[in-house]
């Protein structure tokens, strides 16, 4: 039997076409939800040439826009920073915004959001199917009431295990790119807070492994070992900004570059061999650079890469849903819910890459279908030949949100050793990867100009003492010929060109 919200939501999809006729509403009085996503980051089809729509992706707007009678206005962004001064500058235009996780938490501290109803935090789809891992951290943080998980992953390294010899050991720690056998073969982001994060790493390294062998040999437990690298991996104090700084500065110079998007394929490419990524980025970029055959035969060469996340620590990572002071909550709410069926959660994955905060049988089925290798469904865990695979357990992720497909503990996916370096460990971090990821934390104005004017540095070439001096020195030159010139006048004659002399007249 369905719950109360559910009821609630179909009954809303129902009636409110009914509802429009009754009121003599005309076309423009349809109810208007207002999103603002980010670019890229929802199910639609891909445009054909002549520019409709194609039937390869699921259009989720259009079937919730046909299924609850009501239009969607959507717009995108492309940095959080950009969304948050849109909605400073243009108060109560959305009722819909997906932001990062720093950036939940500096709109709660705000006060810039609506709080979720009872109903739909207890009853809805999100409620039924998202992730109790998920939803265990978003109570932790204090964030319930207010947000709901979209995507979510870490970060790592994609890389190319054809490189070196010593590469998958040369990863496991973050300071592997700074070994200078992988000049010019890497890139990180250009993105102040995710770069801020692996300089950090970086600088605490000894620090943060003391941590995991405490953690190893049992003298600190889990949640004591989480909340001491997140404290770590948040510093903000001169010391730690003036590390992170020479540490980012030393590894420019063995960089091939900073990006934000173009290290996918830069990779597939093979311009670059170790690409800084998030974890959704790292799934595309492997799918991309798999060989694979066209649909008349052909063999299409590729490369297999494999993602590692580092032994230090990892930085864990959401972007979900807020609803802005003054938005059109209930309407809101029905879109989350319709997102939040894993069915619609699947369609996302599979346009954008990143891996849903939703559960359920039906995305779990389709892991299962993406990864698991077993030759026999009913006996698995050995492939057709005969080896045995790897268990991959995703119950953490899953349990409790079955429709009654699968039991928990089950939740088991059976693949190659090798093939668990690649997408299913970027979708799905494993437990022990997870226990040491951390949390970025919203950072206050003045903390947050600090971060900024350390990063430019470390963009720019700070300039040294002596190029102040160089500076001055023709800044007092400059000053100089400017008085004499003037004191003495414009000269009364043209300067010749280079190879002739000036003739006075008479």
């Amino acid at each position: 039997m369905k719950k109360k919200v559910i009821s609630s939501v179909l009954s809303l999809c129902l009636l409110l076409p009914f509802a429009m006729m009754l009121a003599g509403c005309a076309t423009d009085n349809t109810p208007v939800l207002r999103v603002y996503n980010w670019e890229d980051y929802i199910s639609e089809p891909t445009e054909s040439e002549d520019g409709s729509a194609g039937d390869d992706y699921v259009d989720l707007i259009a079937e919730f826009e046909k299924e609850c009678g009501v239009r969607v206005e959507y717009s995108t962004f492309g940095t959080n920073e950009n969304m948050y001064n849109e909605l400073q500058i243009n108060p109560g235009s959305y009722d819909l915004v997906c932001p990062s996780d720093y950036m939940i938490m500096k709109m709660i501290s705000e006060g810039m959001v609506e709080e979720f109803s009872d109903d739909f935090l207890q009853n809805s789809n999100y409620a039924k199917y998202a992730s109790p891992y998920i939803k265990n951290l978003f109570e932790d943080n204090g964030w319930t009431k207010y947000a709901v998980a979209y995507m979510w992953g870490t970060m790592g390294y994609v890389y190319d295990p054809a490189i070196s010899e010593s590469v998958e050991q040369d990863l496991s720690s973050w300071a592997g790119i700074w070994n200078a056998r992988y000049a010019s073969k890497a890139t990180i982001k250009d993105s102040v807070r995710d770069s801020y994060f692996l300089g950090v790493a970086v600088a605490y390294r000894e620090e943060l492994m003391q941590l995991k062998e405490q953690y190893d040999g049992g003298t600190i437990g889990a949640d004591d070992y989480n909340a001491r690298i997140t404290e770590i991996m948040n510093r903000t104090d001169e010391d730690t900004l003036e590390k992170t700084k020479n540490a980012l500065i030393s590894l420019k110079e063995n960089l091939y570059g900073f990006e934000v998007d173009s290290g996918k394929q830069d990779m597939v490419a093979g311009r670059i061999s170790i690409n800084f990524a998030w974890s959704g980025d790292a799934v595309y970029t492997m799918d991309d650079a798999e060989p694979y055959y066209e649909e008349d035969g052909t063999y299409v060469e590729g490369i297999y890469l494999n993602y590692i996340v580092p032994e230090e620590c990892s930085n864990i990572w959401f972007d979900g849903w807020v609803m802005p002071k003054g938005a059109n909550t209930e309407l809101a709410e029905t879109f989350i819910d319709f997102l939040s069926r894993p069915e619609n959660a699947v369609a996302n994955m599979n346009y954008i890459g990143y891996t849903s905060s939703i559960a359920g049988d039906a995305v779990f089925e389709e892991m299962v279908d993406w990864y698991d290798e077993s030759a026999d469904p009913d006996n698995r865990g050995f492939d057709e030949d005969g080896n045995a695979l790897v268990p991959y357990d995703l119950n953490y992720f899953f349990n409790g949100t079955s429709d009654g497909n699968h039991a928990d503990g089950d939740f088991i996916i059976y693949v190659s050793e090798e093939s668990a370096k690649r997408q299913i460990s970027a979708q799905y971090p494993t437990e022990e990867v997870l226990v040491r990821s951390a949390i970025m934390q919203h950072f206050d104005d003045e903390i947050n100009a600090a971060v900024n004017e350390m990063w430019e540095e470390v963009k720019g070439l700070p300039i040294p003492v002596w190029a102040y001096v160089v500076i001055a020195v023709i800044a007092a030159g400059i000053v100089v010929i400017a008085l004499s010139y003037v004191y003495k006048g414009k000269r009364k004659d043209p300067k010749p060109k280079k190879g002739y002399t000036v003739v006075k007249k008479g």
